[in-house]
């Protein structure tokens, strides 16, 4: 999954001369929470609600409205941007976008060309579209979540199983993150599986492998195996 492709490619920026004022505007007016800062066309620095709250009088101020108003509007984004701001290229995945958000504990960032050019923005927001579409939650189904020997055709093996009971798989994730050695997680989600049977395959998959947990969402139901 590239960055490319999950991005907002409606690109909202502010140039480095632009007042604060100015800035806040688009903020608001578009409904975001960054700006790209560019300098005769070229990214110099990001500028975020943030950035903006900290450069605004405090509430204590004595100052009026008036003078305030002729403060921000002065201001310039240059004098309150961050510099060198945090970038992803556009053929990176939105895997490794995910882990420079949470390493440098950013909540977005721009996606630029191969001339350094920003072509879009990645955010938090977007990579929580992405595990929705991967898991496949918003259609519903059922998950089936296991911890599973580390060898050769384990997942295989329970997912036919699942295929058995009229299983049409949606996703199948599986990880090694909090699992034993010679172990791992994985999670299928599937659609169309005979209900009225859901208790002998609910056994079977027990006698395969260590069932964890299953979610019906259809029913809104949750069966916890193990704790």
């Amino acid at each position: 999954m590239l960055v490319e492709n999950w991005i907002n490619p409606k690109v909202i920026t502010v140039d480095i001369n632009d007042s604060m004022l100015d800035a806040s505007k688009l903020l608001k007016e578009h409904g975001i929470r960054r700006l790209p800062v560019l300098k005769n066309g070229k990214l110099v620095g990001i500028l975020t609600d943030r950035d903006l709250k900290r450069a605004s009088p405090s509430d204590a101020t004595s100052l009026a409205a008036h003078e305030l108003l002729y403060i921000i509007a002065n201001i310039k984004v240059g004098e309150i941007m961050t510099k060198d701001p945090v970038t992803i290229p556009f053929n990176h995945t939105v895997e490794e976008a995910a882990e420079i958000l949470l390493e440098k504990k950013i909540s977005g960032m721009p996606v630029v060309d191969k001339e350094g050019d920003v072509i879009g923005t990645i955010t938090q927001t977007d990579i929580f579209k992405v595990l929705i579409s991967v898991t496949g939650v918003g259609k519903g189904g059922m998950q089936f979540a296991f911890l599973l020997e580390d060898r050769s055709g384990s997942i295989r093996e329970v997912a036919d199983i699942i295929r058995k009971y009229g299983g049409r798989m949606t996703s199948i994730l599986s990880s090694y993150e909090r699992s034993p050695a010679g172990h791992r997680h994985a999670y299928i989600r599937a659609h169309g599986i005979n209900r009225e049977k859901l208790s002998e395959l609910k056994k079977e998959l027990m006698a395969a492998a260590k069932l964890l947990y299953v979610i019906d969402h259809k029913r809104n139901t949750r069966e916890i195996f193990v704790s």
